[in-house]
């Protein structure tokens, strides 16, 4: 199943320029989900970092690899509505920067849940070159409980 922009945002709540996921490529709700963020040399970020040099800065990699994987807890419907926050990030590696004209996909997959709370693994691929990996720990809220 191919998620499209306008989908995504139906079960994200972010918007640009934070919304860091333009199509989700496979699903499987509540176990997993693979997304690409296209990085252009439009985005905003690239402004200041760094004029000549530019490179996807490392805190905006792990928040696109973490909202594929939100995609996969938000969408099913009973969870539609709620927000997956961090809890917190561990086992974080960078292994290549990530440029304007790079499609960072990521492999997102669901580790555990208890509650409202879970952990996360993705794994960022440019290509067939893993760009970064990260455990994310997360709460899911309805936003009236934020």
């Amino acid at each position: 199943m191919v998620l499209e922009i306008t989908d995504i945002m139906k079960i994200l709540p972010h918007r640009p320029p934070m919304l860091l996921v333009d199509r989700i490529t496979e699903i499987d709700p509540f176990k997993s989900a693979t997304g690409i963020k296209n990085v252009t040399m439009n985005e905003p970020f690239f402004v200041g970092h760094f004029p000549d040099h530019p490179i996807m800065p490392g805190v905006l990699i792990l928040e696109a690899m973490a909202q594929v994987g939100g995609v996969a807890m938000l969408y099913p419907e009973e969870n539609r509505g709620k927000i997956a926050m961090f809890g917190g990030m561990e086992n974080i590696k960078f292994k290549r920067p990530v440029v304007p004209g790079d499609q960072l996909v990521t492999k997102a997959h669901i580790v555990k849940v208890r509650g409202e709370f879970g952990l996360l693994h993705c794994d960022g691929y440019v290509g067939d070159q893993l760009a970064a990996s990260a455990d994310f720990k997360f709460a899911m809220r309805k936003e009236e409980n934020m």
